[in-house]
């Protein structure tokens, strides 16, 4: 399969109602904030997290699929994999000295690790694998409202052991955000594609993950979160004809219901609008959703 050959940036834009989207164990678990603004903040990693276990989902028994960066795994026993399938005895803390074998190992991990490829990652732990830079990057999600955390006291019926039956009932507290909209920008590179074997299917599945992905994710403590819209830029030239930023700024979020100065409580109190009629020269827009 040929990689890609178009460089590509994306706006996603998901919501969340009574939800903690992404909790802060620095802070009790409470919902990430800016401290400045107020406004949510969800980090990349995250949002990553949420790709793999997608894709996990619906590539599972697919070869070239597996997943690197997994709950519970040991790394140095991934990276094991490709000495294993080349026959390479590893050496501790270095890649194999021959050049044309150190690139077949760091291959080997592109070509059947999504998220490797996709991602990228740094795999010079004890059995070394190289280092492979991602053509796919996320940034920090973050609202398009300031938000405001709520915490809310639950019970809990059972108890754990017998002799903790004639107690009262264990009180608990979770935190969540009422009701938020969140905006994340996305990169793809073509030419650093090119490096790792990321390819035109890699890529369907990547915009199916980012419009599927909390359909698969659901929680108590998540809520109900939703993608609402992907809005796709496509470069004609693998190097880009215009700078991310003044693509980003094409697509403007707004507040088109309910009272002034009182907070949104759904995805119909905004308005998405595309300035697709002023796009620089090479590049094309698509919606999804």
């Amino acid at each position: 399969m040929s990689t890609i050959a178009n460089r590509y940036e994306f706006v996603l834009l998901f919501d969340v109602t009574n939800g903690n989207p992404n909790g802060d164990p620095d802070a009790g678990n409470l919902p990430r904030l800016d401290p400045e603004t107020n406004q949510g903040l969800i980090t990349d990693v995250c949002l990553k997290r949420k790709i793999r276990n997608y894709v996990t989902l619906e590539k599972e028994h697919d070869a070239g699929y597996a997943i690197y960066m997994q709950e519970k795994s040991v790394l140095n026993n991934q990276h094991k994999k490709a000495y294993e399938a080349l026959d390479i005895k590893p050496e501790s803390k270095k890649l194999p000295k021959e050049a044309e074998k150190a690139r077949q190992v760091t291959e080997w991990m592109c070509n059947n690790f999504f998220d490797v490829r996709t991602f990228g990652a740094v795999m010079t732990t004890e059995v070394n694998s190289g280092q492979v830079r991602g053509p796919v990057q996320v940034a920090f999600a973050s609202s398009i409202d300031p938000i405001i955390p709520m915490e809310v006291s639950i019970t809990r019926m059972a108890v754990t052991n017998e002799k903790d039956l004639e107690k009262e009932r264990t009180m608990g507290r979770k935190h969540i955000i009422p009701y938020g909209l969140y905006r994340v920008h996305g990169y793809v590179s073509a030419k650093l594609a090119e490096r790792t074997g990321f390819s035109e299917d890699d890529l369907a599945l990547l915009w199916r993950s980012l419009i599927n992905m909390f359909e698969h994710d659901r929680s108590a403590a998540r809520g109900e979160m939703s993608t609402r819209k992907l809005v796709v830029f496509k470069h004609d030239h693998p190097m880009g004809n215009a700078p991310a930023h003044v693509l980003f700024d094409s697509v403007q979020v707004k507040r088109v219901e309910g009272k002034e100065d009182t907070p949104a409580r759904h995805y119909s109190d905004y308005q998405v609008n595309i300035a697709s009629e002023s796009l620089p020269s090479g590049v094309t827009v698509e919606e999804h959703l």
